[in-house]
């Protein structure tokens, strides 16, 4: 048995540190050097071209990106792991649902769920070294985790921008240790088994991909739904679909991920008030109500004002009698954002042709009453819009 006293050597500590991440309910682990990563420039270039959008926190910490020691100083190794989250697959959502993306329809956040499995893991780094200095981080640090992943030979990025795994496909999500220890590094992928296959690009409802591997963010339904704060461009309205949250459109179609395998995490286990929402319950939801019911989920990141736009918008793109109630108290809501959605979706449901002609008066007669007490210019706006 080795002495607490004795060095441990790369090889055994790498093994050691793989076996607990297994335990710890990580499917994949490999490790790999700090260093800066080969696709930094083209991060830059990409930023610079204005296709990260208002994710504002990439460029004011890019410098962070170019090597982990801007996450930890001192790092020499980074262990990177992945946990899958898929469990079932979507259901045919009917009119007033909305779809969510599978990672998000678990009881928990996993941001809490990976943090916690992370700071297991560091505690046994550290029982092995007590001296090393060790960080656990999920994809809120500026790491290129997709990168890291493909030089510890965990797979490849595919032409989605996302890391591609033969035998687990798509659907996990990355962590990564960080310790100022050397490790037994893994021999990067470097074969691309995509191949001539383009079915998620051709997928995409918003033609968010300018070509293979290059994502203009600003048209991606996950962005659209989750980081894009304010009113959603007219233009990219109708592709988001029923989408409230995320989107799986360019993992699904992927024939990687036909036979990836199932979550054993039941913290991703579906919940059927996340699998499908129900639109018009959104709405009769208070501030406080909604963050009872999402706190501690991924729901809560767009906050409620971004579900409401983003359920408004969903509304709007499948026009039925149901909705009207809901669109109509939209429409006076105290966020602007919700209200200009609403707007926007109450039009759509006027000009669709499946109102009575009482319903129709209804909104008609609404929208104009509104249009008087409005003064948001954003909102306005949408009343005024051809």
């Amino acid at each position: 048995m080795r002495r607490i006293t004795e060095p441990m050597q790369p090889s055994e500590l790498t093994q050691s540190l793989k076996l607990e991440a297994g335990r710890l309910g990580f499917e994949l682990s490999g490790a790999c050097q700090a260093v800066t990563p080969a696709g930094y420039a083209n991060f830059l270039r990409w930023i610079e071209d204005g296709y990260a959008g208002e994710m504002l926190y990439l460029d004011e910490r890019k410098a962070a990106y170019q090597h982990p020691d801007g996450v930890m100083p001192g790092v020499k190794s980074v262990l990177m792991l992945g946990m899958n989250y898929r469990t079932a697959d979507h259901l045919v959502p009917a009119a007033g649902n909305g779809r969510v993306a599978r990672y998000a329809w678990g009881q928990a956040d996993y941001h809490d769920l990976i943090h916690g499995r992370l700071k297991q893991l560091k505690k046994y780094a550290l029982s092995l070294i007590p001296s090393a200095s060790v960080r656990g981080v999920v994809d809120t640090a500026p790491l290129m985790e997709r990168e890291f992943a493909q030089l510890a030979g965990l797979g490849w990025i595919g032409k989605n921008t996302l890391l591609l795994n033969k035998h687990n496909g798509s659907f996990f999500l990355l962590a990564a240790l960080l310790i100022d220890q050397g490790l037994e590094y893994d021999s990067p992928f470097e074969t691309d088994h995509c191949g001539t296959c383009t079915a998620c690009l051709d997928a995409c409802p918003t033609n968010a991909f300018l070509g293979p591997g290059k994502l203009d963010a600003t048209k991606c339904i996950s962005y659209l739904t989750i980081e894009h704060r304010s009113s959603v461009p007219d233009e990219l309205r109708s592709g988001m679909q029923d989408w409230i949250l995320g989107c799986d459109v360019c993992q699904d179609v992927c024939p990687w991920n036909t036979k990836s395998p199932r979550s054993m995490q039941p913290e991703f286990e579906p919940l059927p008030e996340h699998r499908l929402l129900q639109l018009v319950d959104l709405f009769e939801l208070s501030d406080d109500q909604f963050r009872a019911r999402f706190r501690k989920t991924p729901l809560w990141r767009p906050k409620r004002r971004g579900i409401l736009r983003n359920a408004a918008i969903a509304m709007g793109n499948q026009p039925n009698e149901t909705n009207v109630s809901a669109l109509s108290k939209g429409i006076v809501d105290v966020e602007p954002l919700v209200r200009g959605a609403s707007v926007w979706a109450l039009r759509q449901h006027a000009d669709s042709g499946i109102l009575n002609d009482v319903l129709l008066a209804d909104v008609t007669n609404g929208l104009k009453q509104q249009r008087k007490l409005e003064t948001d210019l954003a909102v306005l706006a949408e009343f005024d819009a051809e």
